[in-house]
């Protein structure tokens, strides 16, 4: 039976997450009725039920934030009740006493497996049952406010998972735009092939590696490593890809325009032009190291600067390895930072590889780097690899030399191998 309107007195404390409504069930009327008398002089809201069916009904329909729950009734006790009652799906936790005459502790710890959080010794005690139900309700109120708080982690959860999908798929659409940065992977110049790789160790990253026409004779290549990773690195590759454009030389630092086209302006010379535009156009702390080479299609006369990037590898067609360059600074450091040039010869079966320091300076499982002599060792053993496999083999080296799939920083390379000279 529900109590009535009239039996419902408006809990005075109403505190967030306390009690204010009480189930008693017994099967004994009057002591449904003294227990209820009690807990409506100290403001508590009262439901009754006779039997343990008719409060499970009620269960299901009313919300209730304690129940005082007699043990021995016909047809459902207090115990069977208890299980009926926890296997209920309810939004909130409801707290359990269950009162009895029972004192053995095996009895009390079959109770406590059922479900119930308390017991209570009957005939009742006033000051006792109002001193379990002030214990019930600081358990009640922490319960409800943790959930309140799981609740609102779970709902900010959600909305980071949003935010990160939202965030992932702009990355992915930013992984194929620098990607497409690098439009030509590959180009045979007839007696001479050139051959990019471009891998982020994430979505995006901080290498560039291009070409771009100087004339029917000479391109330039280059291979850019920005300092860190992300997306502030992308975004400055971006930029750099403006500077050093081969759709649009126009737009191209490295190429001054004179009457009939382009020629070549010196590495040096252009390497100085983007530090100082880096430092008076980009306010940032970012820098990067770069090699810009101007390479002759005929005769494999190179001419590069190098500014902190590692220094190329020159694989003869002997399958010696040489390093070449002395360093230089990073650009975008040092206002008015000199840059220097130096030239070489590639003959007929020579290779020259530019490349970011994600690869010498790959760790393996003691955290001991690859260096130079590593990359050569690959080189060596990969003599007869050509082009873009020979990238691809690289990464599978670098793999195994890791004994990991996912590289710690981003790889870049660039190719160029020549197979005759006039």
């Amino acid at each position: 039976m529900l109590a009535t309107a009239n039996d419902r007195q408006p809990h005075t404390k109403n505190n967030l997450g306390a009690i204010t409504r009480i189930l008693v069930l017994d099967d004994s009327r009057a002591q449904r009725r003294l227990i209820q008398t009690m807990l409506r002089r100290w403001g508590y809201e009262t439901i009754e039920a006779a039997s343990g069916v008719q409060a499970l009904e009620i269960c299901k329909n009313e919300t209730v934030d304690l129940i005082l729950s007699d043990w021995v009734m016909p047809e459902m006790d207090g115990l069977e009740f208890c299980h009926a009652f926890r296997a209920l799906e309810l939004k909130q936790y409801v707290y359990f006493i269950l009162l009895t005459s029972k004192s053995d502790k095996t009895e009390v710890a079959h109770g406590l497996e059922a479900g119930a959080d308390d017991f209570l010794t009957k005939p009742v005690n006033g000051s006792e049952l109002r001193a379990r139900i002030t214990a019930a309700e600081r358990i009640v109120r922490m319960e409800r406010e943790l959930t309140e708080k799981n609740k609102l982690v779970s709902s900010t959860l959600k909305e980071l998972q949003h935010l990160y999908d939202t965030l992932d798929h702009d990355l992915l659409e930013a992984k194929k735009l620098q990607q497409s940065l690098v439009p030509e992977r590959y180009r045979d110049y007839g007696d001479s092939q050139v051959s990019m790789m471009l891998r982020p160790s994430g979505h995006v990253g901080g290498d560039l590696v291009g070409k771009y026409k100087v004339s029917d004779t000479e391109i330039g290549l280059f291979s850019i490593d920005v300092s860190g990773h992300g997306i502030t690195s992308a975004l400055m590759t971006a930029r750099l890809a403006g500077y050093l454009s081969g759709t649009t030389p126009e737009t191209n630092v490295a190429l001054r325009t004179v009457k009939g086209g382009f020629v070549a302006r010196s590495p040096a010379e252009t390497t100085f032009i983007l530090n100082e535009r880096i430092l008076s156009e980009m306010d940032t702390e970012n820098y990067f190291t770069i090699i810009i080479a101007n390479v002759n299609l005929e005769t494999g006369h190179v001419t590069m600067c190098q500014a902190g990037h590692p220094h190329p590898a020159i694989q003869r067609s002997s399958g010696s390895v040489e390093y070449l360059g002395e360093g230089g600074l990073p650009v975008g450091l040092i206002e008015g930072a000199e840059f220097t040039d130096f030239s070489f010869d590639l003959e007929a079966g020579d290779r020259m590889l530019l490349y970011s320091d994600g690869i010498t300076e790959c760790p393996d499982a003691s955290e001991e780097l690859l260096d130079e002599e590593g990359l050569s060792d690959i080189l060596t053993a990969n003599q007869d690899i050509k082009g873009e496999a020979l990238l691809e083999t690289i990464v599978w080296d670098l793999q195994a030399f890791m004994g990991e799939d996912d590289f710690p920083d981003d790889l870049s390379a660039i190719l160029f191998e020549l197979q005759k000279t006039k």
